[in-house]
């Protein structure tokens, strides 16, 4: 198995000669999502999810564009998988797009399961097996279907209950070859940008719709977790957070509370629940005056409870924060999109400052410390909960070059700082068992449309042809060399 015990890891590194190595069963791999790659949104007995709705409302993404096509991974998807065999990949983290597998569920019925879309991911999987790669399925990166949003969506408890029983008929249908199962994917953007800002599908800006979006995707973590572990008592379940390094720009006293409440909304509000039991206090009195909470319901905290066997870090750039005084014009850079709501509820004196040096195509600083602080303030604070960075990579403009290649040594560089910054981590304990890269393939971003490249794999979005970037060429390296960064980079 690629996914070892936290006994099982050894973390004492090897010398290599001018560089540094990962430990020996350091799981390596790639990831995606269903709607940015898949395509094939009404084949196979597919219906409709709220990113088919939103990403065909005008004005809603860059460029008009949406994933009906994608990158058409549904049909190539034995091609994609050649390609991270050819990557020497030892394990890749895929999505299951819900509409696939219940497309006639409502609120208080999951309705039939689609054989046909069971089919595609067990066919998905048995290539992986058959590649020698280690499948990690993530159940919901977004793609909730349309019907239960038009029933509420997340602002619903019985969303939570649908999604567990989903849960457990995908996991049943996907062991014992599939044996870790993330049950949710950033929750914080699931709730803050599609309930408050909305700038993401189902595109509401309802501050007080966002916050029980919150407590709902954090019960559905805790059912679904639950679910799962019935259903398939062998596998690992896992639950994966885009986690933030809040700091301000100059570690000012007079900004700790700013800090402090970004820290509350983004962090605390996900990890205190599910990891101890609980609400942070202070974020609910931060925001009292947008919500009771009265929707956490008696008997819901023990329920969240559902420590994961292994928490997932989404890592891409620092949060930088400061306190507003009201004397200059506010900077609310928060990489989260042009949009007069905001996501940042209870954060009316919080200002995110613009931060000098590199930054990504997204407009992201570039600060790979924050991913070894993450990992560190992790192990520090839940001890004995196994780690992977389950997401970290970065946009660049790629261009195909005369020679028909992409030389993204941005991308390179960004891949050597930030896998530096892992090791960073393990040296001094932090129980880190993976790196999953973003992205695979360039795909489909969200309300950016094909405007921005995640990925290691160039797509011309006319052809479909992949070709493999540089950055593909210097990942497949080090995991072939056995997790050895080289010295020169």
């Amino acid at each position: 198995m690629v996914f070892t015990s936290v006994d099982a890891v050894d973390t004492q590194q090897q010398d290599e000669p001018g560089g540094r190595r990962f430990p020996a069963n350091f799981a390596w791999g790639s990831a995606t999502a269903a709607y940015q790659i898949e395509g094939a949104v009404a084949e196979g007995g597919r219906t409709p999810s709220i990113w088919d709705t939103f990403s065909h409302t005008p004005g809603k993404v860059a460029g008009g564009d949406t994933g009906d096509v994608a990158v058409d991974h549904f049909h190539r998807f034995r091609e994609d998988v050649a390609i991270m065999r050819e990557l020497g990949l030892t394990t890749y983290r895929m999505s299951v797009a819900w509409p696939r597998i219940t497309p006639d569920v409502g609120p208080d019925d999951l309705g039939p399961v689609n054989q046909q879309g069971l089919a595609f991911y067990r066919a998905l999987v048995d290539e992986l097996v058959a590649a020698g790669i280690e499948p990690a399925v993530t159940l919901y990166h977004w793609d909730l279907p349309q019907a239960l949003e038009d029933a509420g969506g997340w602002t619903d408890r019985r969303t939570a209950q649908r999604f567990a029983e989903y849960a457990a008929v995908v996991a049943t249908a996907l062991a014992p070859d599939v044996q870790t199962f993330i049950t949710l994917n950033e929750p914080w953007c699931s709730a803050y940008l599609g309930y408050a800002s909305g700038v993401h599908a189902p595109g509401r800006q309802e501050p007080a719709s966002a916050l029980s979006a919150v407590h709902h995707l954090n019960l559905a973590h805790g059912l679904a977790s639950s679910a799962i572990r019935a259903a398939v008592p062998t596998a690992r379940v896992g639950l994966t957070l885009n986690l933030a390094w809040v700091h301000s720009p100059a570690g000012e006293t007079a900004d700790d509370d700013a800090v402090r409440r970004v820290d509350g909304l983004q962090n605390r509000v996900f990890l205190d629940p599910v990891l101890n039991g609980r609400y942070p206090a202070d974020v609910l009195a931060d925001t009292s005056e947008v919500t009771d909470w009265s929707f956490v319901l008696d008997g819901d905290l023990e329920l969240v409870h559902q420590v994961p066997d292994v928490l997932g870090v989404n890592y891409y750039s620092p949060t930088v924060v400061r306190q507003w005084d009201g004397d200059r014009p506010r900077e609310t850079a928060d990489g989260h999109g042009d949009t007069s709501a905001t996501p940042w509820i209870g954060c009316d004196g919080v200002e995110f400052p613009e931060q000098p040096g590199r930054h990504t195509d997204m407009g992201w600083p570039i600060d790979p410390r924050g991913l070894t602080e993450l990992l560190l303030r992790l192990h520090r604070e839940h001890p004995g909960v196994d780690l992977m960075v389950t997401e970290n990579g970065a946009a660049f403009p790629d261009v195909v070059a005369a020679d028909g290649q992409v030389h993204d040594q941005d991308r390179v560089d960004y891949l050597r700082d930030h896998l530096g910054a892992v090791l960073d981590a393990i040296e001094v304990g932090a129980p880190v068992r993976g790196y999953f890269l973003w992205s695979l393939l360039d795909n489909f971003e969200w309300s950016f449309g094909y405007s921005k490249r995640f990925g290691i794999v160039h797509i011309d979005y006319d052809t479909l042809v992949r070709t493999l970037k540089d950055s593909a060429h210097w990942y497949s390296a080090v995991v072939k060399a056995g997790g050895a960064l080289p010295a020169d980079g």
